[in-house]
């Protein structure tokens, strides 16, 4: 049990609370989706949204065929009047002209001021003959050498030429949409990592793991070897009418091996192996997981006999809402169905089997489990004491130990540790060998590794005398109580040196794995948390803000013990308290929520009580076991008992004199 230096704790008391709200006469809607009319016909919102792009891409067009109007008037030829035209046919300007009936379009031999217009020049010209005019105008042309031409001087775009120019940049906006729709498909699962993925067996060559690399769990081993034998020799079961196993549901903690396990049980069968996690099949296109799926289990179909490992399936294996779910949950719900579907869909002789694996059974969908789907369910629990020696005997093959490294010894102090957490603890131990330049690892180094792993890393915090002195008598109030109490752990370990967030720790551990526990336990659980609170208020008469990790430890076993485990005459053999979620959504009273406050006030009371009361009667022991950890800094248990005066119970001098479980204070 950890409870951390007094103030080296940032914990506080945390509530979990549900809510589920609805509003009267007002039925739901989901954000983003159109409400629909009465009888459930779309409402206008349909076409609408088709309207607004036309409209849009209507006005884009005519402001691109005007853009260019405007651009050819101002780059073509001027309007000039006909008298201008006549001015400049006298001074002998006009180089060429071209007439179309009364319409005269021309050129000027040098660029004159547009008349009317300030700053404004033109050389190619337009101008209209009057029909009344009765000049001889060719003669006049002709007297100043004007070329007069059969074409037109300036080449008019025709209407087509006009409309693709307008129509151009429209054209390659559309098509470059198009393109990078197209690559976000490819993206995002419509033809790249989506429904086109292909599924490949993981190399037999690099599935390296057997039966043999597995330890700790040899009753999950044997439940699991049948699949391995049924992959092995199917023929054995079709003769006799039993049929293996479809789907096997590894479920477990964190760090528990499942995944190892799934690993193992392919490389000891020899067949093709496929792994995906379930957050693989999720993605923002609906439709994808569940062609995912398909194709997953038409590879394995294919590679048969294999073994198709989903990890974490939880992911999309959850319990299914209502009508109401829309978006990541249907496509969630969709990649569920299709698992059931296939699941369904093949039959015993075809050699696949799939192993799934969970740390939360408890929200997989009912449908999931059934059999005919996943027909066994295999708990791997954390190893016991003999189990944690296997595992470190397989994580130290290819580490150098020393002579003196007892692995059972540490499998002792190390009670409630996962497989990946001993493998941290062989490296952990192996980098500090190597930092303290040795060329084995010794039992002081797994010893300190494990301190470091539980406590955290040593920090060099100079603590002034006065906060020193409080902590020493803090973390002896936690051992001394320890000590005292009946059936209480043994104390291993007490050190002031600062840890991680804790000033300071006090180790203690069960010389065995433990797995029920009872009313006088848990008591002396909770006085063993208060000891370091009492010892202050009773030295210093103050307390100080290091007893929160202390009161977080006190208060959350005071409420299991009332309001789930029973331990309550007044609240009785009932659970009050879920798991999760407010208790009033179970149907709980307030005036039982007020009767399990007042009963656990009442516990916790009882308990403080009682460490002061052992504080007070032992107040010389407590001094002495102060006075030698300000001293000495860090108390292995022999150093511990010795200080206090006290004998180790029998059952206690068999445990490790060196390591230990953490109660900091």
């Amino acid at each position: 049990m950890v409870d951390r230096s007094p103030y080296g704790s940032d914990n506080g008391d945390r509530g979990s609370a549900a809510a589920g709200n609805g509003r009267g006469g007002v039925p739901w809607r989901t954000e983003g989706v159109p409400e629909q009319q009465a009888g459930g016909a779309p409402g206008p919102e349909g076409p609408r949204r088709w309207l607004r792009p036309v409209l849009w891409t209507l006005m884009l067009y005519l402001g691109i065929f005007a853009l260019l109007s405007v651009q050819d008037r101002l780059s073509g030829p001027q309007m000039v009047s006909y008298t201008e035209f006549k001015t400049q046919v006298q001074q002998n300007n006009v180089a060429e002209v071209f007439s179309r009936g009364e319409t005269i379009e021309g050129t000027l031999r040098q660029e004159k001021p547009l008349p009317g217009v300030p700053g404004v020049t033109y050389r190619q010209f337009v101008t209209e003959r009057p029909a009344f005019a009765n000049d001889d105008l060719l003669a006049a042309l002709e007297e100043n050498n004007v070329t007069v031409r059969a074409t037109p001087v300036v080449q008019e775009r025709g209407i087509l030429a006009n409309l693709l120019i307008s129509v151009a940049p429209i054209a390659l906006l559309v098509l470059f949409y198009l393109w990078l729709f197209k690559r976000q498909a490819g993206m995002f699962g419509m033809g790249g990592l989506g429904a086109n993925k292909k599924f490949e067996p993981v190399d037999p060559g690099k599935i390296r793991v057997t039966f043999k690399d597995v330890a700790g769990i040899d009753e999950v081993e044997a439940e699991i070897s049948e699949v391995v034998d049924f992959l092995r020799d199917p023929q054995k079961y079709q003769l006799i009418g039993a049929k293996p196993p479809k789907g096997v549901l590894l479920s477990g903690p964190p760090g528990t091996g499942k995944t190892l396990l799934a690993r193992a049980t392919a490389g000891e069968a020899g067949v093709a192996f496929f792994h995906a996690s379930a957050s693989e099949f999720i993605e923002m296109i609906v439709g994808v997981g569940a062609s995912r799926v398909r194709e997953l289990f038409q590879a394995a179909r294919n590679a048969a006999p294999s073994i198709i490992f989903i990890d974490e399936i939880d992911a999309i294996g959850r319990k299914r809402g209502g009508s109401v779910a829309v978006g990541g949950h249907d496509e969630r719900e969709q990649t569920l169905n299709q698992i059931l579907t296939e699941m369904d869909g093949f039959s015993s002789s075809e050699g696949v089997v799939v192993l799934a694996a969970t740390n939360r059974p408890d929200v997989l969908d009912p449908a999931l489990l059934r059999p005919g789907r996943f027909d066994r369910t295999i708990t791997v629990h954390a190893p016991d004491r003999a189990g944690r020696a296997q595992i470190l005997r397989v994580h130290t093959r290819g580490v150098k130990l020393g002579p003196d490294v007892d692995l059972d010894a540490v499998s002792r102090v190390t009670p409630g540790m996962t497989g990946a957490e001993l493998a941290n603890l062989v490296n952990e131990a192996a980098l500090l060998a190597v930092k303290r330049s040795r060329a084995e690892v010794t039992q002081r180094d797994l010893l300190d590794a494990l301190e470091k792993v539980q406590l955290g890393t040593v920090r060099n915090v100079v603590m002034p005398a006065e906060e020193r002195k409080r902590t020493a008598y803090h973390e002896s109030g936690h051992a001394l109580l320890g000590m005292l109490e009946p059936g209480a752990d043994p104390v291993r370990k007490i050190s002031i040196i600062p840890r991680g967030r804790a000033l300071g720790v006090t180790l203690s551990t069960p010389d065995t794995d433990r797995y029920g526990y009872d009313e006088n336990y848990l008591r002396g659980r909770i006085v063993g948390a208060l000891g370091g609170m009492a010892a202050e208020e009773l030295v210093f008469g103050v307390v100080t803000t290091g007893a929160e990790s202390d009161l977080q430890t006190s208060t959350h076993l005071a409420r299991m013990m009332v309001g789930r485990w029973g331990m309550s005459e007044r609240i009785g053999p009932v659970q009050v308290l879920p798991e999760e979620g407010d208790p009033r959504a179970f149907g709980v009273s307030e005036g039982m929520l007020d009767a399990v406050a007042e009963e656990v006030r009442a516990l916790v009371d009882q308990c403080y009580e009682r460490a002061r009361m052992l504080l007070s009667e032992n107040r010389w022991r407590l001094e002495s076991l102060a006075g030698q950890l300000l001293e000495k800094e860090t108390l292995d248990e022999p150093e511990i008992y010795a200080a206090a005066g006290l004998e180790p119970r029998p059952e206690e001098a068999a445990g490790s004199p060196d390591a230990g479980r953490t109660l900091a204070g």
